[in-house]
């Protein structure tokens, strides 16, 4: 009898209003898709309260702390210590979200870039992944993995990816992982099913980064971990690979690169 690998939601915010009204239900049909584990994702230290919470509640459940570039210039400042307090808690795996995103620029850049390189020195230190973000940034974001990488190795993704081949490959060749978000499906998105056709099938992650950006068919709907299966199929097909072969990729990736991480019994 074959075993079907179930599949990982790499990242999503279940502290977010849209799916914290009914998180029961919510795991339920994540289930039922056949997602095993999820990472819900800190976006602000003032509600990481709110995360962990979540992910102690449920046992295949995982979280990250961190502040978002959005929130960079508003939130109380951060430091390495800080973080890696938080870090010591069983359930609190990764670093992040963190980066930069010089598309909305709620915060100045400045503080982006401050805060991004507070995390991945966490990071480093507590040898766990940043979780990163970037939005029309990719040079910078670029300069800045490089240097920091010179410092000392740290792990760590670029989620939701789509930005440009460029960084995708200054990404791999310094180690980091690549997630891909439900944009991989929408009709517009041909350059990057492009580029996820030539990132190597071992640094490869799928995510929903719900409730945003939900995958077609569900397009225009509240996302939520159950479509992380859509997204995944979509990128299985790119890669040539049946569903069940790049859930096991995809979630044994997970399991390398977020290594605190526990599997679901």
């Amino acid at each position: 009898m074959n075993v079907i690998t179930p599949l990982v939601d790499s990242h999503c915010h279940l502290d977010f209003p849209e799916l914290s009204s009914d998180t029961d239900a919510v795991l339920a049909r994540a289930k039922g898709a056949g997602v095993g584990h999820l990472l819900t994702i800190g976006t602000k230290i003032t509600k990481f309260k709110d995360v962990l919470k979540i992910a102690e509640r449920y046992e295949n459940v995982s979280c990250s702390v961190g502040i978002h570039p959005h929130e960079a210039g508003v939130e109380p400042a951060t430091d390495v210590g800080k973080l890696l307090e938080f870090a010591k808690h069983p359930k609190v795996v990764a670093f992040g979200e963190t980066g930069l995103d010089f598309y909305y620029e709620y915060s100045p850049r400045a503080d982006q870039e401050r805060n991004f390189g507070i995390h991945i020195d966490a990071a480093r230190k507590a040898n766990l992944p940043v979780i990163i973000h970037t939005r029309e940034a990719d040079t910078e974001t670029a300069d800045i993995l490089s240097d920091e990488m010179s410092k000392g190795i740290f792990k760590g993704v670029i989620h939701c990816f789509t930005s440009g081949e460029e960084l995708a490959q200054k990404a791999l060749n310094l180690g980091l992982y690549i997630s891909f978000s439900g944009i991989i499906t929408f009709k517009n998105a041909s350059n990057l099913r492009e580029l996820a056709k030539n990132v190597p099938l071992d640094r490869i992650l799928v995510e929903t980064d719900s409730p945003y950006l939900a995958p077609v068919p569900h397009r225009g709907k509240t996302n939520e971990p159950a479509f992380v299966a859509h997204t995944a199929e979509l990128v299985a097909e790119l890669k040539g690979l049946s569903r069940s072969e790049l859930a096991e990729i995809t979630t044994n990736n997970f399991f390398r690169l977020f290594s605190k991480a526990k599997t679901a019994n």
